[in-house]
Order: structure tokens, then C-alpha cells, then sequence
């Protein structure tokens, strides 16, 4: 398993800045892809009393991890960031790799894997990267933000010592946030005295998973707002619809027969009598003790795997994106027919551009995203999602959000016959309406009322909709990301950036390489250096990995048009000498600044050595090796060897070590020099 390793703040604070300054982006996201406020559109939610500049947000997973992550989603538009799932088990063996999303979505990844202080850290970092954004006037406008917790996976787990005090940090991190000030390098000192909020979060979304039963579901819930003082929201399975319903939409009406749920997820998970009771006594338990209570739809689907992506002995995945959110939208509607809108609904299931100004007219909030963001243009698509919203709202001249849901479906007036106001009262209102006035003045203490009414109709009314929609049914051949069958190399690729884009962890990044060929040459004992041909450089850009925070999980090979895996075949540079020993089966370089130049620490085909480069030669020191390079006449080395040694790799990793850490460009690596 490839471990996580978290960059520090001096790094991601002088990687952030210096990137915005030299390249007008921030961890490879362009300026312009920065989510913008619409003139004259209130875009705002309010998540438990706490407001939100958008209703959009990243879901918990991938996304919600690395403190990087959370940046770029915040860039992007997130304003309720749902952190990543963190249990009492904090280090786990996830298999690798772990998310395909090929065609419509797929993954086996399903709880944090970094321990719980280092989440802790990495959220603290996160909010206080978003402050110094907002204190550079990065989105302006669209500054409140709602970070929420993800706990797991049972009441013991939660009420234990460890869990328990990543609450309390999370509540209260202000020995953290003053701990951390001090690390914010001397050049961005500046930062050092704003005011941090020292309250990470107060709310979390309880990720339940397949198979938890009823009561504990109900008993962490409970536990979580009557004992540790948070609003709660508890995540629910697709499996409520049942076996029958479910597969009737599944396999018949979306054309996913080779999704099989297995018979044994349907008899663990919650029934929706279950759920009825639950959600009742939880409600009026948040309403006695003064905390908040909602529900989300939904967790993925657990599905059989019968896909050859993932390792062999995977028996099961977990389904996302677009058959996803036909299969949530009915639980929503389902749903609000049984308790109307007394409970606020977020919502997570295969939204994309498409569909999601759509689905906040349903009042749901958060509207968070995953899958999408796993394809194409990546955190980048955040911005299309605001402006779109933006847009729709503009066309029926709705200036926030309430009203946009009485008017997005042009079902406000048929919502009035469900008003329990006098008919003078609903006919006024309409013609109100129809007149296009403010309908908050107009409805006065009945537009809440009004709102929610309209959330009910527009419900039903979309699940009908989806239903019948053919963008979420199985298409007559699926479209895969192109192949083009050449296999992936450490140099020259098709550059074409799209690992770069899809990689949640801001790890791939390009490079520029001089095309110039790279000489080479051996030295074999006894025989001296023998001169092979030189290799070519045909790309004058490359892509690199920052091995720290890449964990393999195989996205970035699905949607790379060659074979082998970018994680896998290209240059891996680790952030110290302790994260490449703890990688040990991973080759790779770490490059620090000397006095004089550069010193390599490398792993290369297993093999641990050591290049300093002074720009004009090269000293490599291995076992049973010491050599000293010329990088312009290989054929003069000189030194002592017991075995082969490759002396055009030496080169080589040497190019790409002054590559990577070039003024001209912005890396984890150079940013972490002075």
C-alpha cells in the first residue's frame, strides 16, 4: 500500500502563493477556474444556522483528505466541505488500486488513510490556507464556509479515546492553529496574525456503511448530539428502496444488469421502517436538547465486482455516479412523502453540471460531488457548476436561492394549493407571481411555507423526470477514455495533462525537459565505461509525481491514454529521505538544495544511491560504487565499481532533479527550498 504523507504548511503556504504570483493558478488550478459571485444572485445556504456562500461542496472522500485537496475544492466553489470519513481504525491496508471510473464510477476505498491526528492537522492546515486566500481577496463575495466531520464506523469506535479527541480538536483546535502560526514561512509573516478560527467544525454526517445495524446507527447518532454537542446528519444506504424496487430501476429501467447488489447487503441494512422510527425519535431528540438533525442521500451502492480493474481478490465494490442518482433521488422523494420537509436533506449521487442547479431546486444542501470530479477537467468543473446555478437562477429572475426553488420547475403556483392559507389569500400570491414581484414581501410570514411546499412538488416532479431520463440509463456501447496502446515510458508521453487534471490529490504535475539527448553509457568493471545510444527527449514537457502524496489509487491510469500507469512508470520525487525509505518498494528521488548545488537521494530498480550535482559534475555514491560524472563526456568517468553501473540513468536523474526544482517553474520540491 502506498503511504500518504502529508507536505507541511511552510511548503503548501510558499507552493500556493508562489504559484499564484508566477502562474496566476494555485496547485495547477487556473485563476480564472477560481469560483466568482454572481452579480445581483445570492448563491448562499445556511447549513444548521451556519451560512455557506454556495451550496456546493466536495463529498467526503478523495477530495476531503489532504489539506491541498480541500483548497483546491474551496477554490473551486466548495463552500460545505464534507472532510473525509475517520475512524478509531486509522491504519488500514486499502488494496490499490482503488477507483475506476472508466465508465460510470466504481471504487473500494472507504475510510481515511492518514492517522487521526494527522487528519486533524491536515483539516487545521486546510481552514487556515482558506483564510489566507480570503485574506488576499481570492473569492470575494463567496468567503462563508461550513467544513463538517465524517465519523465512523460504530459507537464503540466513536466513544473511544482517540476518536473522541479528534472531536474535541476538531471543536477546538486553538493549540493547533497557534502551534501552526509560528511555522508560516517569514515571507508570507503577514498571515501570521489573522484571526484563525479555532472552531473547525460542530456538525458531521455520519457515514454509517453497509451494513450497520438500526439501533447502532440511532445509538451514534444520539451519542453524537447529546454527548458531544454536534448537529448531525446521518448518511443512508440506496438499499431503502429494497431489493425489488431497487433492481426494478436498476436493471430494467437503467439497463445495469450486470450491477448485482448482493442478497446479504439487503437483509444487513437498515429497512425503511427502520428508518421511519429512527429519523423521528432522532428529530425529536435534536428538538429537546437545541441541536440540529438531517439526513443525507446517499452512500454508494455495494455492488459484486465483475470488472478485472481492481486486485483479484476484490469481491465487491461500491457504485457512483450517474445510475446513482436516479436510485437517490427516489429515496429523496420517498422521503419527503413520509416527513415532508421537516428535515434538511444534503445530497451526494452522480451530480454534474447537468443536474446540479436542478437538484439544489429541490432545496437539498449541501449538493456535493465525487465522481465528476474524478473525470476530466477535474476540480475545474466546480466553477461551471456555480455559474450555471448563477445562470438558471438569472432566467427566472431569482435573486437567492429560496426563490429559485419556487420558480426553477414553474411550480409555485400549483405549491399554493397545499398552503393551508385562505383561497383570497392564495390567489393573491399567485397574481403576485404572475406579476413578478418580490415574492418574500408578498408571501410575507407565509414564504417559508410557500418554500417548503414548493421543495415537494419540485421532488416529485425531478425524480419523475430522472426516471425517464436517457443520460442516466446504461448506453448501447460505453465510451471508456481513449487507449492508444504505446506503453507508458519515465520520459515522452502524449502530455496531454489529463492525469494532472483528474488526480485528487494535486500529486501529478508537468515538467519542462530540454530536448536534448540524453547520453549513454555504462561502466562495467574490468572493462571500463561502454557508450550505448543516446536517448532521445522528444517532449519539451514532462510529467512527475510527488510520491508523498500519491496513493496509487489508480485514477490516473484509467484516464491516461497509454498503457502502465502514470504513478506507476514516471519520475516519483518523494518530499524527504525518510518518505522514500518508507516507501520501500517504490523507486523515486528526493532532491535537496546544498551550498553548492543539488543532492539526490534515489532509489532506482530497488537500488539506493546518492548523486550531488554542482552543475558541472556529478559525485555518485552507492553501495559498492563511487564514481564522478562529466554529464557532457560520460565516457570520462571516473571512479571505482564492483558491479555495473548505469551511468546515463545517473544523467538522466540528474536532468530531471534540476528540472523539477527550476525557478521557472512551481513545485512541492523547490517550494520547499528557501
Amino acid at each position: 500500500m502506498a503511504d500518504l504523507t502529508p507536505i507541511p504548511l511552510p511548503v503548501l503556504v510558499k507552493r500556493m502563493f508562489r504559484e499564484l504570483e508566477a502562474k496566476k493558478s494555485a496547485f495547477h488550478l487556473p485563476r480564472f477556474k477560481f469560483a466568482k459571485a454572481a452579480s445581483g444572485r445570492d448563491l448562499s445556504t445556511s447549513i444548521f444556522g451556519r451560512r455557506a456562500a454556495t451550496p456546493f461542496g466536495p463529498a467526503a472522500g478523495p477530495h476531503t483528505q489532504l489539506a491541498q485537496n480541500i483548497v483546491l475544492s474551496w477554490l473551486a466553489g466548495g463552500r460545505v466541505i464534507e472532510l473525509k470519513t475517520v475512524q478509531v481504525l486509522d491504519h488500514l491496508e486499502i488494496a490499490r488500486p482503488c477507483i475506476d471510473m472508466e465508465t460510470v464510477g466504481f471504487n473500494i476505498e472507504w475510510s481515511q488513510e492518514l492517522s487521526l491526528e494527522q487528519s486533524l492537522k491536515e483539516y487545521v492546515k486546510a481552514m487556515m490556507l482558506i483564510e489566507m486566500a480570503n485574506a488576499e481577496g481570492l473569492a470575494p463575495g463567496l468567503e462563508d464556509t461550513v467544513i463538517d466531520m465524517s465519523v465512523g464506523y460504530d459507537l464503540a469506535g466513536i466513544r473511544s479515546d482517540k476518536v473522541r479527541a479528534f472531536i474535541a480538536g476538531m471543536k477546538d483546535a486553538s493549540t493547533i492553529v497557534d502551534r501552526l502560526r509560528l511555522e508560516i514561512p517569514e515571507s508570507y509573516a503577514r498571515f501570521r496574525d489573522l484571526a484563525f478560527p479555532t472552531c473547525i467544525s460542530d456538525s458531521v454526517t455520519i457515514s454509517t456503511f453497509h451494513g450497520c445495524p438500526p439501533s447502532e446507527i440511532e445509538a451514534i447518532a444520539a451519542h453524537l448530539m447529546a454527548e458531544e454537542g454536534l448537529d448531525v446528519v446521518v448518511k443512508l444506504n440506496p438499499t431503502l428502496l429494497g431489493k425489488a424496487d431497487l433492481n426494478a430501476l436498476l436493471h430494467e429501467k437503467l439497463g445495469y444488469a450486470d450491477l448485482v447488489v448482493p442478497d446479504a447487503t439487503f437483509e444487513k441494512d437498515a429497512k425503511w421502517q427502520d428508518v421511519r422510527g429512527i429519523v423521528s425519535r432522532l428529530g425529536d431528540l435534536a428538538e429537546r436538547i437545541g441541536r440540529g438533525f438531517g439526513v443525507k442521500f446517499s452512500n454508494t451502492l455495494l455492488v459484486h465486482n465483475h470488472k478485472q480493474f481492481f486486485p483479484v481478490d476484490t469481491g465487491e465494490m461500491y457504485l457512483s455516479g450517474p445510475p446513482l442518482h436516479v436510485l437517490a433521488i427516489e429515496l429523496v422523494a420517498r422521503f419527503r412523502a413520509e416527513f415532508g420537509d421537516r428535515f434538511p436533506i444534503s445530497f451526494s449521487a452522480g451530480i454534474d453540471v447537468g443536474n446540479f442547479a436542478d437538484t439544489v431546486a429541490l432545496g437539498l444542501k449541501p449538493v456535493s460531488v465525487c465522481t465528476d470530479l474524478l473525470k476530466g477537467a477535474g476540480y475545474g468543473k466546480g466553477t461551471d457548476y456555480i455559474a450555471d446555478l448563477a445562470d438558471r437562477m438569472a432566467e427566472v429572475e431569482a435573486p437567492d436561492l429560496d426563490v429559485y426553488t419556487l420558480k426553477a420547475f414553474g411550480l409555485a403556483a400549483l405549491a399554493l394549493d397545499d398552503l393551508a392559507i385562505p383561497a383570497e389569500r392564495k390567489a393573491m400570491l399567485a397574481a403576485a407571481l404572475e406579476a413578478g414581484e418580490d415574492l418574500r414581501v408578498a408571501a410575507g410570514p407565509d414564504f417559508q411555507t410557500w418554500v417548503s411546499a414548493a421543495r415537494l412538488r419540485n421532488t416529485a416532479h425531478y425524480a419523475a423526470r430522472v426516471r425517464d431520463d436517457c443520460r442516466y440509463s446504461r448506453p448501447e456501447v460505453d465510451h471508456p477514455p481513449r487507449r492508444t496502446g504505446v506503453a507508458l515510458a519515465l520520459l515522452d508521453c502524449e502530455t496531454c495533462g489529463k492525469c494532472v487534471n483528474v488526480c485528487p490529490n494535486d500529486a501529478i504535475f508537468r515538467y519542462p525537459l530540454p530536448q536534448e539527448p540524453i547520453a549513454s553509457a555504462t561502466l562495467r568493471p574490468g572493462e571500463g565505461v561502454v557508450e550505448g545510444e543516446a536517448q532521445p527527449v522528444t517532449r519539451a514537457q514532462q510529467i512527475g509525481i510527488f510520491a508523498d502524496i500519491c496513493n496509487c489509487c489508480g485514477n490516473c491510469d484509467v484516464t491516461c491514454p497509454e498503457t502502465g500507469g502514470p504513478y506507476a512508470q514516471k519520475a516519483n520525487l518523494f518530499g524527504s529521505a525518510a518518505s522514500l525509505d518508507d516507501a520501500p518498494d517504490r523507486d523515486g528521488l528526493v532532491v535537496e538544495q546544498t551550498a553548492t548545488g543539488l543532492r539526490l537521494h534515489v532509489r532506482d530498480n530497488g537500488r539506493r544511491f546518492m548523486i550531488d550535482d554542482d552543475g558541472a559534475s556529478l559525485l555518485c555514491r552507492g553501495d559498492g560504487f563511487e564514481l564522478s560524472v562529466d554529464p557532457t563526456s560520460p565516457e570520462t568517468a571516473s571512479g571505482k565499481a564492483d558491479q555495473p553501473v548505469d551511468i546515463g540513468r545517473m544523467i538522466l536523474l540528474a536532468r530531471i532533479a534540476r528540472a523539477v526544482t527550476a525557478s521557472t517553474i512551481v513545485t512541492y520540491a523547490n517550494a520547499a527550498f528557501d
